[in-house]
């Protein structure tokens, strides 16, 4: 490399180096950030190399950066010439960064793949080895992964189909941003055959709990719309779903794919209506631009026209001022005919609620988002109310000239119907000198609409002052302004006729040339007091050489020749030189005024017209050779000639009406203002039509969202009365506890409350719009009253019986930490009650169902006291607790919960019957079961060796799976280390050193032990990130003396974490989970497998999973997620005759699949 290229690679690479250490600021910022969202302007997707990383990648032996010729030029670089250069990295070193073990390497590679993507490079060749790293464990290259699969996705799509089953696991990725990324990559990939998987995944999407995956969902509806038309079906049924959705993100994308898809169904839109208008002022402005013209369409099919009565008004007031007295009598008799037909106009709440909902929108800062309100109040507002948008669009005047130019078009075409809302921002429109032409010109049409008899004179003086500019087309542009104005405003019209003769003498051609046409227009409104004019323009043909201005003095001249019958001919004969050497549209005038003065001055022009006939005949121009042999058919008769000859001064000279000089805006409104349609005067692509004002109001009732039976209350004083009639710890409450009513769904012995009750439940687990939806209305629960009564006694009956009870269970059951637990239980219901107090009226009516709810499974709980008649009843969690576990039951991980010792499980107590034990474990109602993370068989927990007291010398260190969650990162497994001191000297600094592990697998060390007595044993906790396979952690257990390599290798029902399901829930997951994913095997219960109880037990020591509700007897359930990747496992033991069963396993993973089989196999059949 010449040192001339490197002085011209200079000031690239410096700009990248500033780049580089703006870049390491910026990425420890985006480090910290939780969650990178899209949508929150600009993001920094590639932040620049850490300062050590690029030596790395400059140094020759990396085999990249530096290589070539300016490795072997060491004294330049220690000039510092070189030393600055960053040389780009080639494909090569790319995609070997791609493809190390090394996250940082790889993230580094392609935050520069996107910074190249960015800066317009093709970077196609690359994508084998980036869509390898979809499946990387580091968030950050896989976000940016998915950035680039975004874009090439749709050119490679061969290799996209390949990658496509991964595309399918991000679609069940933990984070939010890789579920909606793959989603956007497999809506990328245009490909029909992969049409039923993109469907697949959009309704899943549409299901997510993220409101971003949904609003991604909403986004690829209208990509699959376009690759395959036939889906609009199903399409449409997930729109339905999405617009229910209440979240502000997912409304300007559900509305955006309705748009694109089906328009035309505004059925959808009724329920959502005042949900959409209510949800608008929270929207991204985006959403808001969209929703706001889909609502303007909206409003015109379903409401009435605001401004129809005074239409009419407008009309009878300007017949009664021209219509005579007996006219007048009628006419009065017709309008009040009229007007009592017509009803008085009453606006539609749902109208007004529309218009309240936009106004605050005015001061938004995007320049969309007003403009849209602007053209929602010009096409629905009444005309009173319209005004409030001219102040919001003055305001846009001061935006960038993109934003000016779109919002004067809107202006002008508004100016023309509402020109009084603008009239007091006349100087708002005044042109600047800065302003560029299409702007100046648009401000021109704005003045000239707003001019009338009280503000002209200020506006003409304006007018004159842009006359003196530089730039020659806003001049003729406001040459023809100051014309308009005058055929407009007649008491302005001879001013204007007279400034504009005085341009004439103007020195500049163009200007001239452009008074000309524009007198031309003026003259023939008045054109016999104006021969004067006429004369003095006939002297301006030897000097002016516009065509347009030669051809319309020629006109004047030969249409008013009466006027001037001495001038006329002498111009002909000029003309008649010339001819030859004229623009087509001058000898077309000349023809036209050979023909005018034959017909009334032939003596003195025939000859001159042959002359000129004879020329034209043989033009080159095929226009002018047709209307010479025309013409001379016409005014020269022969005897072929036909009739037309004896009417051609008729035809020649008849009274031409004055040419109406009107806004090239005029007929713009009928486009929706703000639309592309509107922006070029033509329908484009994809246009919406406006719909017209319906004759009368459509049904309003069919916007009506149907009420909760519980808000039909006549008032909150009424809701309480009816809460003090409950006790606050009802039997119900006591005795079947929180997941009752889950249970109460599979138990056909239970009366038909229990029923609706199970039903109420598990309408609010499905998560519909009301926690009260399935309460019943007011007067079934007035009827209940005195059933309510007699079952108040029963209760304080059954209480008494149950404090006796529970005292000689609690003598029995002396466990200290179980006391500790009930008493704080107590105090959290404490707390609970005294929130309640102070609750909403909203939170009221919750509990007042949920009240109900208990009440009405009480038959239920009947049934199980004569199961057991003595038992002691599990503590009462609170309120709130049990109605979160009613809804979902993966929220019952709270930190008021301690879990209990997994080395100490608690034992059913001994007066509980063996059927009883295995309903409460399944129910999960056991203290220690409240804490998802202790879910524990009732065994004691393995424990492992990890290094004998021999090996050890003395120290013997032994490990178990705490199957507790590890706090400091929930993707890791808790492994509890024991470490005992065998020795009779103390052992110091027990750390780890040097972890050996597998690709992604990762490890969180416990704090060193500084001093381990004699004889003294200590217990920590270590992380370690497994990625969801078996494979051994290999590391260092070192002291102050020796290293000792050990290795802990997990059993696969350890690489799991409880997961809570309803009933109906497992059967969804498993339908997901089938083909492949499933494992099945027959089985032969071992002797001690009798019960259900011992199968669980079995299962659960097996595999750290929870129990799952289950209506059948003949069938165990248990769900639990990996605990790395979050992906579902569902163990299924059904029993069949005599000791026969049926093993099922359903697993993303199918490796892991096939080894719970084989643990949960040989558990089962010992």
């Amino acid at each position: 490399m010449t040192t001339m290229q490197k002085l011209l690679q200079l000031p690239v690479n410096a700009v990248n180096i500033v780049k580089s250490v703006q870049g390491v600021a910026q990425g420890q910022e985006e480090a910290l950030s939780p969650v990178l969202t899209p949508d929150s302007g600009p993001q920094n997707w590639y932040n620049a190399v850490q300062p050590e990383e690029l030596r790395h990648l400059r140094s020759s032996s990396f085999g990249g950066g530096g290589g070539g010729e300016g490795s072997d030029d060491r004294p330049a670089q220690e000039e510092g010439l070189t030393s600055i250069q960053s040389q780009p990295l080639r494909h090569d070193d790319l995609k070997e960064m791609l493809d190390s073990n090394k996250d940082s390497l790889k993230l580094e590679a392609m935050k520069r793949i996107v910074a190249m993507i960015a800066r317009g490079k093709n970077a196609s060749d690359l994508f084998p080895a980036v869509v390898k790293n979809v499946a990387c464990k580091n968030i950050e290259v896989k976000k940016l992964v998915y950035v680039y699969l975004v874009r090439y996705a749709e050119e490679q799509q061969d290799l996209a189909l390949l990658s496509i089953s991964t595309f399918q696991r991000g679609l069940k990725d933990p984070n939010q941003l890789i579920r909606a990324s793959a989603l956007r990559v497999l809506s990328s990939i245009r490909v029909t055959i992969i049409v039923p998987i993109m469907m697949l995944a959009i309704k899943e999407a549409a299901s997510d709990m993220s409101p971003y995956v949904r609003k991604t969902a909403a986004h690829a509806i209208p990509k699959l719309h376009s690759l395959d038309p036939d889906q609009k079906d199903q399409l449409i049924e997930v729109i339905e779903k999405l617009l229910a959705d209440k979240t502000t993100l997912v409304a300007g994308s559900v509305v955006m794919a309705f748009e694109e898809v089906c328009p035309d169904r505004i059925d959808l839109i009724h329920k959502n209506y005042r949900k959409l208008c209510n949800l608008l002022i929270d929207v991204e402005e985006w959403g808001q631009v969209v929703i706001i013209n889909m609502l303007t369409r909206y409003a015109r099919t379903q409401f009435l026209n605001p401004n129809i009565n005074e239409s009419l008004l407008e009309e009878g007031s300007e017949k009664a001022f021209y219509a005579s007295d007996d006219e007048e009598d009628e006419d009065k008799k017709a309008e009040a005919a009229a007007l009592a037909k017509r009803k008085p106009y009453v606006m539609d709440p749902d109208h007004r609620l529309l218009l309240r909902n936009t106004k605050p929108l005015l001061q938004s800062r995007n320049a969309a988002v007003v403009m849209a309100v602007a053209q929602l109040y010009f096409h629905l507002a009444p005309k009173a109310e319209v005004g409030v948008i001219a102040k919001a669009l003055v305001r846009l005047m001061r935006s960038h000239s993109e934003v000016q130019y779109v919002v004067l078009q809107n202006v002008a075409t508004m100016t023309i119907k509402r020109r009084g809302m603008f009239e007091p921002y006349l100087k708002s429109f005044y042109i600047r000198s800065t302003d560029p032409t299409q702007i100046k010109i648009l401000k021109l049409e704005v003045l000239t609409n707003l001019a009338n008899e009280t503000n002209i004179s200020t506006i003409l003086r304006e007018f004159q002052t842009y006359i003196k500019s530089m730039d020659k087309d806003f001049v003729a542009a406001s040459i023809q302004a100051i014309g308009r104005c005058a055929t407009n405003i007649g008491e302005v019209r001879d001013t204007c006729l007279n400034g504009l003769v005085q341009l004439l003498s103007n020195r500049d051609e163009l200007v001239v040339a452009e008074s000309v046409v524009v007198i031309k227009k003026l003259l023939q409104m008045q054109p016999e007091q104006h021969s004067d004019i006429i004369k003095h323009m006939a002297k301006l043909i030897d000097n002016i050489q516009v065509p347009m201005a030669r051809a319309s003095i020629l006109w004047l001249i030969g249409e008013y020749c009466e006027h001037v019958p001495k001038i006329a001919p002498d111009v002909l004969r000029k003309m008649a030189k010339t001819f030859t050497n004229e623009e087509d549209i001058v000898k077309l005038q000349i023809i036209n005024l050979a023909a005018k003065l034959y017909l009334t001055n032939s003596k003195q022009t025939k000859l001159l017209t042959q002359y000129v006939l004879n020329l034209a005949k043989y033009d080159q121009n095929y226009d002018i050779r047709d209307r010479a042999r025309f013409i001379r058919q016409l005014i020269v008769p022969t005897d072929k000639s036909g009739a037309l000859s004896k009417y051609a001064k008729k035809l020649f000279l008849a009274l031409k009406p004055a040419p109406v000089l009107e806004s090239p805006f005029k007929d713009r409104d009928h486009f929706q203002l703000g639309s592309l349609s509107h922006l070029l005067n033509a329908k484009a692509s994809g246009y919406q039509e406006l719909p017209d004002w319906p004759e009368s109001a459509p049904d309003p009732s069919v916007r009506n969202v149907e009420i909760p039976e519980w808000s039909k209350c006549t008032s909150r004083k009424d809701r309480k009365e009816k809460k003090v009639e409950k006790p606050f710890y009802s039997d119900s409450e006591g005795e079947s506890g929180p997941t009752e009513s889950a249970d109460s769904e599979s138990d056909s012995g239970s009366g038909s409350e229990s029923a609706s009750g199970s039903e109420e439940s598990r309408s609010a687990r499905s998560g519909s719009e009301s926690e009260d939806s399935g309460e019943e209305s007011e007067s079934e629960e007035e009827e209940e009253d005195e059933e309510d009564q007699k079952k108040k006694k029963k209760r304080l009956e059954k209480t008494k019986a149950r404090k006796a009870v529970e005292e000689s269970a609690e003598s029995e059951q002396s466990s200290g930490a179980e006391d500790r637990k009930r008493s704080r239980k107590m105090v959290k219901n404490q707390k609970s009650v005294s929130e309640s107090d102070s609750e909403s009226e909203s939170s009221e009516s919750e509990e007042e169902s949920e009240e109900e709810s208990e009440e009405e499974s009480e038959s239920d709980t009947d049934i199980r006291k004569k199961k057991a008649p003595v038992s002691k009843p599990p503590p009462k969690p609170s309120k709130k607790e049990s109605k979160k576990e009613n809804k979902e039951m993966s929220l019952l991980d709270l930190d008021d919960f301690e879990p209990a010792p997994a080395s100490a499980p608690v034992t059913p107590v001994n007066f509980l019957s063996s059927s009883l034990v295995s309903d409460l474990e399944g129910l999960s109602l056991t203290d220690t079961i409240l804490a998802p993370t202790t879910i524990a068989p009732s065994g004691s927990i393995k424990m492992y060796e990890l290094l004998h007291r021999i090996t050890g010398e003395g120290l013997a260190v032994e490990y178990c799976f705490s199957r507790q969650p590890f706090s400091p990162d929930p993707n890791m497994v808790a492994v509890q280390i024991q470490f005992t001191n065998n020795t009779n000297a103390e052992t110091k600094n027990l750390h780890i050193e040097e972890p050996r592990l597998q690709s992604g697998m990762r490890i969180r060390e416990f704090s060193e032990i500084e001093v381990l007595a004699a004889n003294e044993s200590v217990t920590v906790v270590m992380g370690i990130d497994f990625c969801d396979s078996t494979q051994a952690a290999n590391f260092q257990l070192c002291t102050h003396t020796r290293k000792f390599y050990v290795s802990i290798q997990p059993p696969v029902g350890e690489l799991m974490t409880p997961a809570f399901l309803t009933e109906n829930d497992f059967k969804k997951e498993q339908g997901k989970l089938m083909g492949m994913n499933e494992i099945s095997e027959k089985l032969t219960l071992g002797d001690k497998c009798v019960n259900e109880h011992v199968i669980v037990e079995r299962v659960t020591a097996t595999a750290n999973l929870s129990r799952v509700p289950c209506g059948s007897d003949k069938e165990c359930r248990f769900a639990g997620k990996t605990v790395s990747s979050g992906s579902l496992v569902l163990v299924t033991v059904a029993m069949k005759d005599s000791a026969g069963a049926q093993l099922t396993v359903n697993c993303e993973k199918m490796v892991i699949g096939t080894m719970l089989v084989k643990d949960i196999l040989q558990a089962l059949s010992q």
